[in-house]
């Protein structure tokens, strides 16, 4: 079916490809590799499609608890795998690397590459439902590590430390890659803008990603007289049990505390006219709209979790705050609100770190050399029109 090398690309969302993995599988294509996308297909298939890529239609929700669904969820994607044959299959996400390894071990001659983009609902809920399943969980990790070839990507040194301290990470076949990456060629350094003050959350509208902490902190700021205005970008994630939802949203919106935008695919545009980020996650794997923000040159405001570290160093490029803190968050925005240098300053630096460590081309370079090390060839993909200039 495939002339060339093939790799295989799960994820669980057809955006969620689009916005983390489209220059990666771009550069897989421009090296000769043919790629197919498999993943729940909504709003994003044509711009897949558009790729020459093959796209494929598979569901794998998160919400749902039941065997026998999962069961059939495992065996199609067997399936798929088998009738694909591929060379590469490239997982993104706890439950497509549990599911797409176990589904791997039923062909041959496959190499697999596991990324954890965080440790997800099951390890940092606290839920009762996430205590029961880690267990199952951390069994079925254990035995899809048995494989020879296959490669496991964290993003983080403090999910590294806690899977490895959990046993469900050999070193010998594990990297640390910090994320996707940014496109320099799409989020370029901006001016501070003009205009009326503005805050921006970008993210799924979780509980977990701090959309609460972030409502109350508007309402500090308003209650001691800031003329100022803060935007949410993203959606509920009905999947998802912790997800605002979009009533509870609009209430906050009607109210005045906040702008619910919903989901944007120009989020390069919101950062010409926002001045600062903020993201007050319980967790991170390393969030990506922090990276495009700092790209922006945009001081940030995060919380000192996981993965929100890796990007703010706290008063260089921001400010770190404690969990589950809205006065401390407010606190943090109103030194950037009234002092325009030091957002200069502090953005200046987000863009300096961004071009030093996080821009897409290394990490598809740092990517590539995974693929390399289980191929066992050298890819060398033609110059594109994002390179780095």
């Amino acid at each position: 079916m495939h002339d060339n090398p093939h790799i295989l690309y799960l994820v669980t969302e057809d955006w969620y490809f689009v916005s983390h993995r489209l220059g990666l599988a771009r550069a897989m294509r421009d090296a000769g590799l043919s790629v197919t996308v498999v993943t729940r297909i909504r709003d994003h298939g044509d711009i897949i499609n558009n790729e020459g890529f093959r796209i494929l239609p598979f569901l794998l929700t998160r919400s749902r608890l039941s065997i026998m669904y999962e069961l059939r969820s495992i065996v199609n994607l067997i399936r798929i795998y088998r009738r694909e044959r591929p060379d590469i299959v490239h997982h993104v996400g706890l439950k497509p690397s549990l599911y797409g390894s176990i589904a791997a071990l039923f062909i041959s001659k496959v190499a697999v590459v596991n990324v954890l983009t965080g440790l997800g609902f099951v390890f940092t809920s606290g839920h009762w439902m996430s205590r029961t399943l880690q267990p199952v969980v951390r069994f079925f990790w254990r035995l899809v590590l048995t494989q020879i070839r296959g490669r496991t990507i964290v993003q983080n040194p403090d999910d590294l430390s806690t899977l490895r301290q959990a046993g469900m990470l050999r070193d010998a076949t594990t990297r640390m890659i910090r994320g996707s990456g940014v496109d320099l060629s799409i989020f370029k350094k901006l001016p501070d803008p003009i205009g009326i003050m503005t805050v921006a959350f970008v993210s799924r509208m979780l509980k977990n990603k701090g959309v609460e902490d972030v409502v109350e902190a508007t309402r500090i700021l308003h209650e001691r007289g800031y003329s100022m205005r803060t935007i949410l970008i993203g959606m509920p994630d009905p999947d998802n049990p912790t997800s605002i939802s979009a009533d509870q949203l609009c209430e906050w919106h009607d109210d005045g505390l906040i702008q619910w935008l919903g989901y944007r695919d120009d989020v390069a545009e919101i950062w010409r006219y926002a001045h600062i980020a903020i993201l007050p996650s319980y967790r991170e794997g390393l969030p990506k709209s922090l990276l495009e923000a700092a790209a922006s040159g945009r001081p940030i405001v995060a919380t000192d979790v996981p993965g929100c570290r890796e990007i703010v160093q706290n008063g260089k490029n921001g400010f770190l705050v404690p969990l589950q803190d809205p006065l401390a968050l407010a606190q943090a925005i109103e030194a950037l609100l009234n002092d325009k240098a030091l957002r200069e300053r502090m953005g200046a630096h987000s863009r300096e770190m961004i071009e030093t460590s996080f821009h897409q081309n290394l990490i598809i370079h740092e990517t590539m050399k995974v693929y390399e090390e289980l191929l066992m060839v050298t890819l060398t993909p033609k110059p594109s029109a994002s390179s780095l200039t």
